[in-house]
Formats: C-alpha cells, structure tokens, sequence
C-alpha cells in the first residue's frame, strides 16, 4: 500500500487559487506535492522528474488536459491521472478516461471523495507493480477451474486471464450464449488478491428495474410494499470481493445511471435510504450483446460503457474451437455418468463425428445440455450417434445437404454463400442475419462489402 508521506503528487490547474488551495491540503494529508500551472509545464516536469500521481484540470489555458494526459500516457503510461471536470463538462472526463486517465473528479470537489479516490488509485499503481513481479508465478499456478480446452483461441484466452487477474481491473466479459461467461469470472476471482473475499454473482436479466435495484444496493424497512425489514444488496455482500454482473446489457437507462454512480463512487444507496454506502468491490461483467452498437442507438450509455471497458476478454464460440469439443464431451461425459450412477466408457465414431460437425448455436452450455439427456437414457456403455439429441442429428444432416453443392470452393466462396443463404432467410433482416451467424452486425457489414454485396 503506498504511503503519502513517501507519495510524490502533481497539481496542475491554472486557476492560481485553486492549485494553491490544493497543494496545502495534499500537504496537510502527508504528501509530497508540486504544482504546475498550465499543461505545458506538466509535460516538462514530467520529463524531468518522477511523480507518483498526476491531479489535472481539464480545462486550462494553452494545452489542455486532454491534451497533456496524451502526452504524458505516452511519455510513462504507468503514473496514474486524476482529471478534474466541472458538472456541465462530463463529457469531457470520459474522453479522459479513454485516453487514459485513472479516473475523474467533478467540481467543486468533494474532499472525502478526493481522499479515498487518491488512496485508491495509488494503492491501485502499487498492486500493479506487485503484480508484475508475481505474473510469472501466477502464470504457472494460474487455476483454470473448470475452463477445459488446448485451442489456440483457449491458450490465447487463458494467456489474458493470468494476466488480467492479479489486477483491480474492471473486465467486461462478451460472447454468445453458453460460452461459459460466468466460469471465466470465477477463474478472475479465484486467481485474483480477492480470492478470499466473496464472489457474488448477479443476473441482472432476470429481474425487474424496481427488484434490480434492491437486489444490488439494498433497501430500507418500509421502501415499498413488502419492504419489512432492512436488507443489505449484492454490493455490500461483495465488499472485499467479487461482483459478477451478467447480462449487463438488459438493464435499463435509469438504472444504468444508479450503476455508473455505484462504480464511479463506489459507495451504493440503499432503496429509500438517505445516506451513501461505501463497498469495496471488483467489478466483472459479461454479456452477449455488442454494447458499442447499443451505446450508438443510445440504449447503452456511453460513459457506463467505458467504466465497464477496461478490458474486454471475448470468449470464442464453440465452433471456433473445434478441437476443444473431444475434451469437452469427455469431461462431461465423466461428470454426467458419475452424477447418475452409470457405466459410460466413451462415445462411438458416429457420435463424435456429430459432435464436430454440429454447428453449436448454444454452445458449451448445448454440449453440457446433449451429453446429460444422452448419459440419463444410455442403456449400454458407449453413446452412439442416435443416442444424442435429435437435433445434434438433424443439424448434421442438414449440413451435409447444404454443404452437397459446395465442393471445389474456397473458404471466402463458402462463407460467401452461408451468408447470403442467411440474410435470405432472414428476409434482408441484417440484425437477425448477424445473430443467425454469431457475429456483430459491424462484422457482417464488412463481411458484405468484402463480397461485393453491398
């Protein structure tokens, strides 16, 4: 944990008054504090000598924050940027948060919050040098848990796992259904310093805004009716742990602002309570729509969007890990058979050859779903192909008749032609077309003026 009286800060405004005002407290706090009064003198400064942390107006004459943040990230990316903003400049502060900044704080400013926000993004720069010095001892003792596959996207993925895991980072985990979302954030927390504290997970798709609410901060007795006690919400229960968000795509603008404020401040409002809560959680979220193109049609806010972005980990479908399917259907397999009691050696040629060739629109969670019906009504020892779930075999046969005119073509010819046979049975829905295909609707546009389409 960094200590303020070895912490060396940066102030940088041109208000005169207000830096000055700054430096004193920072100095009352135990810091060792400089100022510099515009975006230039920063920049310098930081070329010339060390800073543990960088207090920044945004707007300043000469260069402005923005721009000095561009200019120092680039110098050192590791010292952490605190952005000040005024109210009706928000807009501002997240273009700062892409660029790079930590975090931001508005005007005037709230001395608590400054304090805790300081403490938190330095503590945050001493874990990341810790963790650095860790990494290649997590990297071989990373604990997959029940994430199975030797794929290269697999070896990719758990490459970025052991990586991002010892981190305070916020990740925002994408993929289609079934992938297996929520086991990847359990690999986060279980490979994290958290590892101790709890993991509480959320399906924010699966209740009401007015439950939603209450399900994550809590309510007061008497907020609403049935309210007969006072009960903590999801983030208390997380504190010093893990908070898994799933599906975080499907809840609303109004409580999409109540989040924002929640992982801004991280403090939380119980449900007809008057006072903030503080929790200290680790944010993880996942889900399988493509947020950009939400935040482009306005149903997804952008700066949520980009307090959840930190790192985006995007888990491949199955069908893009062909190989991993032999394991999978092995290992669960074992697990169904131990489950219910039976003698299941393995799976017949015929069976495998299904496995593979079936396009997995629900993915691992279909493989799961088939392999169990299949264990549950096995009367010998082997799964044979007629023994899996009827659509595994309809599927199969259906590729084989589509597949029957497209001998001799190349891959591009192909994809070519299963898109287009797509977005036909679509009617010209491009939406739907790119949900049939398990791609972006971004991706299929490419995809389209790559062949000419459009």
């Amino acid at each position: 944990m960094a200590k303020p009286g070895k912490t060396k800060l940066l102030v940088v405004d041109d208000d005169h008054g207000h830096r000055n005002m700054l430096l004193t407290l920072l100095a009352d706090w135990g810091y060792r504090v400089e100022g510099a009064a515009d975006g230039d003198a920063a920049v310098t400064l930081c070329r010339e000598r060390p800073f543990d942390l960088i207090l920044m107006d945004v707007r300043m004459a000469g260069m402005s924050g923005i721009e000095a943040l561009r200019e120092i990230k680039a110098y050192n990316p590791a010292i952490p940027v605190l952005i000040m903003t005024a109210y009706s400049n928000v807009e501002s502060a997240v273009e700062a948060i892409k660029a790079g900044a930590y975090d931001y704080l508005t005007k005037p400013l709230d001395f608590d919050d400054l304090r805790l926000t300081l403490a938190r993004a330095l503590d945050h720069t001493s874990l990341r040098d810790e963790n650095r010095a860790l990494r290649a001892t997590l990297a071989s003792s990373f604990d997959p848990g029940g994430i199975i596959g030797t794929s290269k996207p697999m070896r990719q993925l758990m490459d970025m796992l052991s990586t991002i895991a010892p981190s305070e980072a916020t990740v925002l985990i994408t993929g289609e259904s079934g992938t297996g979302k929520e086991l990847i954030a359990r690999a986060i927390h279980v490979n994290s310093p958290r590892k101790n504290g709890p993991y509480v997970a959320v399906n924010c798709a699966a209740l009401t805004e007015t439950l939603l609410e209450s399900e994550l901060f809590g309510h007061e007795k008497g907020a609403f009716t049935g309210a007969e006690r006072r009960r903590d919400g999801r983030f208390q229960a997380a504190d010093k742990g893990t908070i898994f968000l799933d599906e975080i795509g499907e809840i609303s603008m109004t409580m999409q602002v109540k989040l924002l404020r929640a992982i801004q401040e991280r403090e939380i409002q119980r449900v007809g309570g008057d006072h903030p809560i503080k929790v200290d959680v680790r944010i993880l979220a996942a889900t399988n729509r493509d947020l950009l193109h939400e935040v482009e049609l306005g149903r997804f806010r952008q700066d949520l969007f980009y307090r959840l972005n930190v790192v985006t980990l995007a888990l491949p479908p199955l069908r893009e890990r062909v190989e991993d399917i032999p394991l999978l259907a092995m290992h669960f397999l074992k697990k169904f058979a131990v489950k219910n009691g039976k003698q299941v050696k393995g799976f017949t040629p015929e069976a495998m050859d299904r496995l593979l060739k079936h396009p997995w629109p629900g993915n691992v969670r279909e493989l799961e779903n088939g392999i169990e019906r299949a264990v549950v009504l096995l009367a010998g020892e082997y799964i044979g192909g007629r023994d899996l779930p009827e659509t595994m075999a309809q599927a199969d046969a259906e590729s084989q008749h589509s597949g029957a005119g497209l001998t001799g073509l190349t891959l591009d010819e192909i994809e070519r032609v299963a898109i287009l046979e797509a977005l036909e049975q679509a009617g010209g829905n491009k939406s739907e077309t790119a949900r049939t295909l398990g791609i972006t609707r971004k991706t299929l546009h490419a995809k389209l003026q790559r062949y000419g389409v459009e």
